[in-house]
């Protein structure tokens, strides 16, 4: 008895079946891949411009506030803000950041420049039609098509004042800048300058500068300290510079007799602004200058009128306004 046509019966059954199973099974995966892309396709969909900010420092608390206000953006504009900087105060890295956004035909770009190694890229990125704001520090003599930051002359003036109002125009003092090169530190301490020298009481003895970093302000503040014993209040124009002279004076034992003032509310300075070892702080705006840089550069690319020159307020913090500064930063959260 012949069974081939019964196995060849048998095997296209199986076939058929195996067919069969193959189409349901791609019938639902279809069905599936659908329901998917239906579910998250409005939320999946790439915004519409992308920008590059690039600051100056990512673990500092100034820079953290610049970033996260750019980044709060997001949630209201068709926008992805992407935040790059060096781990820590570096001008060259900043430089190949900006080099590489540059390539990668971004939308627009927000940059601090720091100094005039700024201005190529600043004007190959417009000539390549890439807009671009600076940011905390300008670059007036490139292409930029705007500022937003503090008014560094202004700020450095107002610590002025400050001091010649805490101190009844009586003082002798040192002064820590964060950089000699950096423009904005430059700005801080001739406002700073041109304010005192109206006041005859008052008389700067020595200028250092801490590179931005709290271990050099403390070496080059102790070594201040110890050649000009006269000394009787200093200024800091970075974050972390009154957080060195703090530590130096304590080392040598005049905190209890010396004027302290330092920029930007850091966790740490408002510390020692209330136990006494700071005397004042100058406040800047940072999350207001992140936020309000992409609305300006929302506006430049949609071809909206914006101002050359955005400048967002400095205030002093005292011991005696702290707790109302705290109440203010409080509702503003």
């Amino acid at each position: 008895m012949n069974r081939k046509p019964i196995h060849y019966y048998v095997l296209l059954s199986l076939l058929i079946v195996a067919i069969g199973f193959s189409f349901y099974y791609y019938q639902q995966v279809q069905t599936y891949e659908h329901r998917i892309d239906d579910e998250i396709a409005p939320d999946s969909s790439l915004p519409t411009y992308h920008f590059v900010l690039i600051g100056e420092e990512m673990n500092h608390d100034y820079w953290r506030l610049v970033g996260e206000g750019a980044k709060q953006t997001e949630e209201r504009y068709d926008v992805f803000v992407e935040y790059k900087g060096p781990s820590r105060s570096n001008p060259e890295e900043q430089l190949k950041l900006l080099d590489m956004a540059i390539k990668s035909k971004v939308d627009g770009m927000i940059v601090q420049a720091l100094n005039e190694s700024f201005t190529p890229l600043i004007n190959q990125a417009v000539n390549e039609g890439i807009p671009v704001m600076t940011i905390d520090t300008d670059s007036p003599e490139s292409l930029r098509a705007a500022y937003i930051g503090t008014d560094n002359y202004v700020a450095g003036q107002l610590a002025g004042e400050a001091l010649i109002e805490d101190t009844n125009g009586q003082a002798t003092v040192g002064i820590i800048t964060g950089s000699f090169d950096n423009t904005h530190h430059q700005l801080r301490v001739q406002g700073f300058k041109d304010t005192i020298e109206k006041v005859d009481g008052i008389d700067i003895v020595a200028v250092e500068e801490s590179n931005i970093t709290r271990v050099e302000a403390e070496e080059k503040a102790y070594t201040m300290l110890s050649e000009h014993d006269e000394i009787t209040a200093m200024i800091g124009t970075s974050s972390w510079d009154g957080i060195g002279i703090v530590a130096a004076a304590q080392t040598l034992q005049k905190q209890e007799s010396l004027y302290v003032m330092t920029f930007d509310p850091l966790e740490e300075n408002i510390q020692l602004l209330e136990t006494g070892e700071l005397d004042a702080i100058v406040e800047q705006q940072p999350l207001e200058m992140g936020y309000r840089s992409i609305e300006m550069m929302l506006d430049l690319i949609q071809g909206d009128v914006v101002d050359e020159i955005y400048h967002t307020n400095a205030s002093i913090i005292r011991r005696s306004n702290i707790d109302s500064w705290k109440r203010e930063k409080g509702e503003s959260l």
